[in-house]
């Protein structure tokens, strides 16, 4: 799931920043792999935008020299395992 978080954090960043209108197909195609993971759990696309959407904010404030505080751990849904990550 980090992986996937770092794909929609990147393309947050992406989005905010005007770096590329278009998406690369190699990204296109990573995200389209997740789209097949994900399609038995509709809400984990919810959470991993969340995710992201946090971390892009967190980097925002650091660079606003702000008095960013760490991301908190929170524990990442983990399909296949008995135990979730933590973030």
């Amino acid at each position: 799931m980090e992986e996937l978080i770092a794909e929609l954090g990147a393309a947050f960043l992406c989005a905010q920043l005007n770096i590329s209108p278009a998406p690369r197909q190699d990204h296109a195609d990573y995200l389209a792999n997740w789209i097949k993971v994900l399609s038995n759990d509709v809400k984990a696309i919810f959470w991993a935008s969340a995710r992201a959407s946090e971390a892009v904010a967190y980097l925002n404030d650091l660079q606003n020299n702000s008095t960013a505080q760490p991301l908190r751990n929170v524990p990442i849904p983990n399909p296949g395992g008995n135990q979730p990550d933590t973030i």
